[in-house]
């Protein structure tokens, strides 16, 4: 058996739990299974697995080793799946997750143009910023933004986009304009109630890096909420540039602090890992990666502040 065939064997070892279905799966000996798996542990020169009479589980190595491979599985099976059904038009219905913000300003127009593209394809959204469980509520794709979980999902990044600490001019000249990082406990913050760090700002500069504490009166789970509420000057948030780029080009509100950088967040996509990716789901990544890319258009540059 060769390395391919270990890993995949392992795999399925691992989402069976078991060498018996897993042998079955594979159409072969449990035994021979269990032989094979020795075989790899050896040649890898590390347990993958601990073995008891009732249960199977995970060293720290194995569940590492399959994180790894698990993506290199699903790649393969993705490839094989394109040339497979590189001549089959993309049709039938698709559940898809995907943030509110983010679907409402680019995802419906992006949408659009991709239904021109594959008109047999039916798009059905569930827009909400809370986490769905793909396999268990049926969702072929989600939208993600931020950083993934670790988890047995398949993530492809869709395109990159960045933070930014802005204010509206008119709270600023109320409150002060915050020249360091430690005048910020001296402001108030509208806080987004989803955000890993709720009530606190990492800003980077250069080789230096520095962690606040924030504080506000108002804490909302949704950012277009915020950035209405920072446009009429009820404080300072940390909102995407997907969600602010067009009020800092439109000058309502000014970025704050911009000497200094919040580290950036990706969108993702994210599948079940599967043997064979259907023809729908992988145009509609691929469409949305070539629509957004590594330089999407709500990363444009914005008017310098007025001093």
């Amino acid at each position: 058996m060769d390395k391919f065939q270990g890993m995949q064997l392992f795999a399925k070892v691992v989402e069976t739990g078991s060498f018996t279905a897993a042998a079955e799966a594979l159409g072969i000996s449990r035994a021979l299974a269990s032989k094979l798996i020795q075989i790899l542990e050896e040649n890898l020169g590390v347990r993958l697995l601990n073995r008891t009479t009732r249960r199977v589980s995970l060293t720290d190595a194995g569940r590492n080793y399959y994180q790894r491979i698990s993506e290199i599985l699903a790649q393969l099976a993705e490839a094989e799946a394109e040339a497979a059904e590189l001549q089959i038009e993309p049709r039938g219905k698709m559940r898809v997750s995907a943030p509110i913000s983010f679907s409402v300003r680019h995802l419906a127009p992006a949408l659009s143009e991709f239904q021109r593209r594959h008109p047999r394809v039916e798009l059905e959204l569930e827009l909400s910023d809370r986490l769905v469980d793909l396999v268990d509520e049926g969702f072929d794709l989600a939208i993600r933004i931020g950083k993934l979980a670790d988890s047995s999902l398949v993530a492809r990044r869709i395109a990159p986009a960045s933070l930014v600490m802005v204010a509206s001019p008119r709270y600023l000249d109320r409150a002060g304009v915050p020249s360091e990082p430690a005048n910020l406990a001296n402001h108030n913050f509208m806080i987004y109630t989803l955000a890993t760090r709720r009530d606190e700002i990492v800003l980077e500069r250069d080789d230096e890096t520095v962690s606040t504490r924030i504080r506000g009166n108002l804490r909302v789970d949704n950012g277009d909420f915020i950035a209405a509420a920072a446009v009429e000057g009820h404080g300072i948030s940390v909102l995407p540039t997907f969600i602010v780029g067009e009020h800092l080009q439109r000058g309502e509100l000014v970025p704050v602090l911009e000497d200094w950088v919040i580290p950036s967040i990706a969108i993702h996509a994210v599948y079940a890992q599967t043997r064979s990716l259907p023809a729908k789901t992988r145009v509609l990544i691929d469409f949305l990666v070539e629509r957004f890319g590594p330089q999407p258009y709500w990363e444009s540059p914005w008017p310098e502040k007025k001093s």
